[in-house]
């Protein structure tokens, strides 16, 4: 039996995600893998450029399969009012949220072997009182009913050539990162890189390099204390749970190309500092993806980019490259299972 497709939720039909998707969709369609977009029929027909030509309504993934290859297969959730490129709106809030649900809900019944997302604008979501800081705290409400035999997460992973890196902290204000930091927070989140990556990636024993939070990781406390007090006994705690761990090293110096041959992962402790060295080595074909959850969860490394929507101009690497690592961790979970 063949494996079913993945599920690729619209994103925010204002940006360019449903322009992306067409592209990725024409990249993939001969060789795979397969997806099914759980979205807006028009808004794909918009970005098509052919009135919906290459579209195909379905109504099941089995359907979606077999019409890949000839047709961009579309689950139909539509907009509840109309939707301009470019001009985002709160009023797409709840059909937005509508389809990363169903995404999430076809990949927990086992009917899709894992989801893509296409971008999100949180700005419009709030308006319209989403409560959560993005996808990957809301993926970790969808499935936190659903039972897991792994850390838990959600902890987000960047991906980018050989970089793998995992955030402790990620849409926080960066003058409230030291308040935010733990050595509980800092163990969860190696405990659930160190599984992902014999899980999902196929490492045996992962490597997992800690980012210090200051200049010099602290100096020995002379720029900051965080990494005596916070840091270092995180790793000692990760040390005693049998994970291979070491660090903290400063961050401006992890991420060469030398550095990186010594770890598997590198754990960030913010935002830029994982996302900076992620986008200087691929801007273009960086990866999102969910680690600790029950389902496959992947996503561009990008934004909606709303000043280009509906220009033309959208490149699909990115998704493109979400796309297959989706199905490549599909796959690895199918064999473990």
């Amino acid at each position: 039996m063949k494996p079913g497709p993945l599920a690729l939720s619209l994103g925010d039909p204002a940006g360019i995600g449903p322009e992306i998707i067409v592209k990725a969709w024409h990249e993939l369609r001969h060789g795979g893998p397969p997806f099914m977009v759980v979205g807006d029929y028009q808004s794909l027909a918009s970005a098509s450029g052919g009135g919906g030509s290459i579209l195909k309504q379905v109504i099941a993934p089995a359907e979606a399969l077999a019409v890949f290859a000839d047709a961009l297969p579309v689950l139909d959730l539509p907009l509840r009012s109309p939707v301009v490129a470019g001009q985002p709106s709160s009023s797409a809030a709840p059909s937005i949220i509508q389809w990363i649900e169903t995404a999430v809900g076809l990949a927990l019944s086992g009917a899709v072997p894992g989801v893509v997302t296409a971008p999100i604008a949180k700005g419009p979501l709030y308006e319209a009182g989403f409560k959560f800081p993005g996808h990957t705290e809301f993926l970790g409400e969808l499935t936190a009913a659903e039972r897991f035999d792994g850390a838990r997460g959600p902890v987000m992973m960047l991906i980018a050539g050989d970089l793998r890196v995992a955030l402790v902290t990620v849409h926080t204000p960066l003058a409230k990162v030291s308040s935010s930091l733990s050595v509980e927070a800092i163990v969860n989140v190696g405990r659930v890189t160190a599984d992902a990556l014999r899980r999902d990636f196929g490492i045996a024993r992962p490597r997992l390099a800690v980012a210090g939070l200051n200049p010099h990781a602290g100096e020995g406390g002379g720029i900051g204390r965080e990494e005596i007090e916070i840091v270092v006994p995180a790793i000692d705690a990760l040390h005693d749970l049998g994970i291979e761990v070491s660090g903290p090293y400063p961050a401006d110096t992890l991420f060469p190309e030398a550095m990186r041959a010594n770890y598997d992962a590198a754990i960030c402790l913010y935002h830029d500092q994982a996302l900076i060295p992620v986008k200087m080595l691929d801007f273009w074909g960086g990866v999102n993806v969910t680690l600790g959850l029950p389902i496959v969860r992947t996503s561009p490394d990008h934004g909606t980019a709303f000043d280009i929507a509906g220009r033309g101009l959208a490149r699909p690497d990115s998704l493109i490259a979400a796309i297959r690592l989706a199905d490549r961790l599909a796959q690895a979970r199918a064999k473990e299972a």
